[in-house]
């Protein structure tokens, strides 16, 4: 018996505002002597076309993805053809980015022995990481969780700071001067100002406020420097991982300062741009690029190889088939079954 499915699922997250992002996906399933499920999800998916491709039966097939990725359609990137789909799992080892799963009696194929596994990777070494958040900042997949601990600020400053109240004239100049606004004035009746309070887990002791006070009310001192020995280095910890749906584009390594980012990618050859063929700039190559390998200059795209994992989606929405890929090889090992290494084959050009 054959159930095809689709699932929608509402996720709601908090960033600046409320944004509601659909989730789709769509799976097919057989039950019987054992129960098999294909499915597919797209918010993983690179929209590459790669298990089209190596699909023996035909049973896969693009869905408008550019579409889909510029809000002009809904859906899923993968039509499933649950007529034609014989549930051989080929797609889903063929998948290098993880939008596509097989299951054989609820046991996920990547994990059992005898199917092909990939072998690409990406990390962060902690201990060698500062925790600047550049990597966090530059990932196009949002898929680096980065949690940095600072230490207390008051550890690394020593100082005192006072205010005569006998000669304070409330004129507020000290707290709008104050670059750390650690200085607040209010009034105990609701008319005249007539208390000043300053925040020591903001004040730095730079005795702004004593250079600018017109009445000399302010006693300060930094003690800083000659205390600078007593201080001990501060220690900036935290924590940084890269989640599963992380598609190895490289950005994080690129950008990271210390080389704590490495990255295996799941492809090795070239993208390249056919130069008989004048680019319409059209922006369907940068716009689905998962990578954001992808940019327009010149009126033409051109590609940064060091981010490109070479899926291959943006040649087949290229209008004028300028963009070529050439993979030599992949990261894909244990593949036993002559023919489904004929099917998988099909990756390498």
């Amino acid at each position: 018996m054959f159930i095809y499915s689709h699932q929608y699922i509402i996720i709601i997250t908090l960033i600046s505002n409320l944004i509601y992002v659909v989730v789709f996906m769509v799976f097919i399933q057989r039950d019987g002597f054992e129960s098999r499920k294909l499915t597919h999800e797209n918010d993983v998916c690179v929209a590459c076309g790669i298990c089209v491709d190596c699909c023996p039966t035909d049973s896969l097939s693009l869905n408008d993805p550019l579409g889909i990725k510029r809000g002009q359609s809904e859906g899923n990137y993968i039509r499933m053809d649950e007529d034609t789909c014989v549930l051989c799992g080929v797609c889903a080892s063929a998948c290098a980015f993880g939008a596509l799963s097989f299951e054989i009696d609820g046991k996920d194929t990547r994990e059992l022995a005898n199917y092909p596994t990939w072998t690409h990777d990406s990390g962060i070494n902690q201990e060698e990481c500062k925790f600047c958040g550049r990597c966090y900042e530059a990932c196009p997949q949002d898929t680096i969780f980065f949690k940095r601990v600072l230490p207390d600020r008051n550890t690394l400053l020593k100082g005192e700071i006072k205010f005569d109240e006998e000669k304070c004239i409330y004129c507020q100049i000290c707290s709008e001067m104050c670059p750390a606004e650690a200085i607040t004035l209010s009034s105990t009746d609701g008319k005249l100002l007539d208390k000043i309070e300053v925040d020591l887990d903001k004040c730095v002791y730079c005795l702004v406020c004593k250079r600018s006070c017109p009445q000399e009310a302010i006693y300060g001192v930094c003690s800083g420097c000659m205390y600078s020995d007593e201080f001990e280095k501060p220690e900036i910890s935290g924590d940084i991982f890269i989640g599963s749906e992380c598609i190895n584009c490289g950005w994080c390594k690129d950008v990271c300062p210390v080389s704590a980012a490495d990255v295996t990618k799941p492809f090795e050859g070239t993208l390249s741009f056919k130069e008989d063929v004048d680019c319409l700039a059209c922006y369907s190559c940068v716009d689905l690029c998962a990578c954001d390998a992808l940019t327009m200059e010149d009126n033409a795209s051109t590609v940064n190889p060091d981010h490109c994992v070479l899926c291959g989606a943006c040649t087949k929405v290229c209008p004028v088939e300028r963009i070529d890929v050439n993979r030599s090889s992949m990261k894909l090992e244990n593949v036993a079954s002559t023919a489904w290494k004929a099917s998988l084959d099909k990756i390498i050009n």
